[in-house]
């Protein structure tokens, strides 16, 4: 197989680590299909975390753009597992205070990020 990292420009990777190829994402978020702050939506090779997601009733609540699980290093290339027991800690200690934690913690620390895609 070919390696998909071969395609991906200089300022390409620099758009994945800083994160600003998130912003697209703003409009999903404008029209309703997700949150600001969430669990993060998987991509086709994490598939085999979706089981444990619907067990553990992550997918009741919208994907957001950050998320408890992002802003704790957890994204990337990092343990499925782990993101989802942090998914799971955000959804049984959800608060508007929570949120806004995490959206502090997104600015300050969260959009630079060593195990960004």
């Amino acid at each position: 197989l070919e390696n998909p990292d071969q395609y991906i420009t200089k300022f390409g990777r620099i758009l994945r680590k800083t994160s600003l190829d998130e912003l697209p994402q703003l409009w999903n978020i404008l029209k309703g299909d997700m949150s600001f702050v969430g669990p993060r939506p998987l991509i086709s090779s994490e598939i085999r975390a979706h089981r444990l997601r619907l067990e553990y009733g992550v997918y009741r609540f919208r994907p957001g753009l950050t998320g408890w699980a992002q802003v704790n290093g957890y994204r990337g290339n990092t343990s499925i597992r782990k993101r989802i027991d942090y998914d799971l800690y955000y959804i049984e200690n959800w608060s508007v205070g929570l949120d806004v934690k995490i959206i502090l913690l997104t600015f300050f620390k969260g959009f630079i990020n060593k195990n960004a895609y």
